[in-house]
């Protein structure tokens, strides 16, 4: 029998747990700090148990890791290196969607050691991403090709249908996530060139991306992508660019809304006494007028989208904040949770977009690799399906001793992603691919 602890009950968590819950063999317990999301993924599962925890108790994560047989984390990101580390304590293995952090990466050589897996970036992005361009990457090779070029666009957006607030977002998970990587800083590589954009500048050229048959969005560049080259066994690649799909318009507000410092993280202890309003009059410099301060500030009319999508979240308005401290990311987080979620029945849609320029002695060929995954009226969101079903995957390969590779794990050779994009496939997530040119 497997033990298998499940942190984390948000968003993404139900399809993992269902999928991990049907293996035969196999005990789940899943812990959240909010005791009634765990109830609600294990109420039909006879073999999974809920529980009320707080991640923040590292005491009590320290035995619960030991008391399991193997951990998945979906909690937030800066949470994964003490699951990690304490995994490593108690020699056991564990995986996660999120991109491999510095303090995992460090833990790669002593995992080795200990004969355990610990798997990373095996969701949607980071992880279908991997897996669908390496098995085109290694085709390309395999037949003699050079991969000169290779640029990657992935979305989590509301569905055409959905797409009905005019901010052109929907949660389908961690908020904080999302408005923590718009003010990331980006790195790629263009025609040889290392090209740097600041995280404050990231919308302010946004590229214009068509999906026949979905619709136009824009696009902006995420994170560093030079390491790719790398990852990907690319040596000969000359433009390697890895960015993020919004609907139109997004960028115009949201440009602003970064200059403001309205994303910013380092923490503050003066909200007891302020009103969203005055919140935004303190960035502002104390202005009476902020709606008319953002629009002398950058050149912009008062029916601007920065302004007006910032007066329908609220952020206007005499409501105080429902904290005490916190930081500014919070607070505009909490107005967009509160509006910009999905209503019942809505869908939402992953799109997800490769381009390469693969040089044979032949000549160029271009190639184009695409996934579209809506979501189920009703049941599982495509974020959701598109996340926890790879890492769900994942981790049963490792229960089942299907993982030859040990110590920190992504999905980039063919043992693991073949395995994984198959069985998805035969889920109806598939990407489809085409010479373009």
């Amino acid at each position: 029998m497997k033990r298998v602890l499940v942190l984390g009950a948000g968003l993404v968590a139900k399809p993992l747990v269902d999928y991990l819950a049907g293996l035969e063999d196999t005990e789940l317990t899943v812990a959240d700090i909010v005791v009634s999301k765990a109830e609600g993924l294990t109420k039909q599962h006879s073999n999974a148990t809920p529980m009320g925890f707080d991640a923040g108790d590292e005491q009590r994560l320290s035995t619960l890791v030991e008391e399991h047989d193997f951990a998945v984390s979906l909690l937030p990101g800066e949470a994964h290196p003490t699951v990690a580390r304490l995994c490593l304590e108690h020699g056991r293995s564990m995986s996660t969607a999120s991109y491999v952090s510095r303090e995992i990466g460090e833990m790669h050589d002593a995992a080795v050691e200990k004969e355990l897996i610990f798997i990373n970036e095996c969701g949607v992005d980071p992880g279908m991403d991997h897996m669908s361009a390496m098995r085109i990457i290694h085709d390309a090779h395999d037949r003699g090709g050079q991969v000169v070029s290779f640029r990657s666009y992935c979305g989590g957006l509301p569905a055409p249908e959905a797409n009905t607030n005019p901010i052109g977002y929907k949660f389908s998970w961690a908020p904080k996530g999302v408005l923590g990587a718009a003010v990331s800083k980006a790195t790629y590589l263009q025609d040889g060139n290392v090209v740097e954009v600041p995280g404050d500048e990231l919308f302010k050229s946004p590229e214009i991306v068509k999906f026949p048959g979905v619709g136009t969005f824009e696009g902006y560049p995420n994170r560093d992508s030079t390491p790719y080259v790398d990852m990907y066994a690319i040596p000969e690649v000359q433009t390697i660019f890895r960015g993020t799909l919004r609907n139109e318009a997004h960028c115009e507000a949201w440009y602003p809304w970064v200059k403001l410092g309205l994303f910013q993280t380092e923490p503050r202890d003066d909200f007891s006494e302020l009103t969203y309003g005055g919140f935004m009059s303190g960035l502002l410099g104390g202005t009476e007028d902020p709606k008319a301060a953002i629009a002398a500030r950058f050149g912009l009319a008062e029916d601007s989208k920065a302004i007006t999508n910032l007066d329908w979240l609220g952020m206007f308005s005499d409501d105080p904040l429902p904290f005490k401290s916190g930081a500014n990311v919070d607070v505009i987080a909490t107005r967009m949770l509160e509006k910009c979620g999905y209503s019942e029945g809505e869908r939402d849609m992953i799109v997800m977009q490769h381009e390469f320029v693969v040089r044979y002695d032949s000549g160029d060929e271009h190639l184009r690799s695409t996934l579209v995954e809506y979501g189920i009226p009703g049941g599982d969101s495509a974020m959701a399906r598109t996340v926890g079903y790879p890492l769900a995957i994942a981790t049963r390969m490792a229960l089942e001793g299907k993982i030859a590779d040990r110590g920190v794990v992504t999905p980039v050779k063919p043992d693991m992603y073949n395995p994984i994009l198959d069985e998805l496939e035969g889920m109806g997530i598939s990407f489809q691919d085409r010479v373009v040119g």
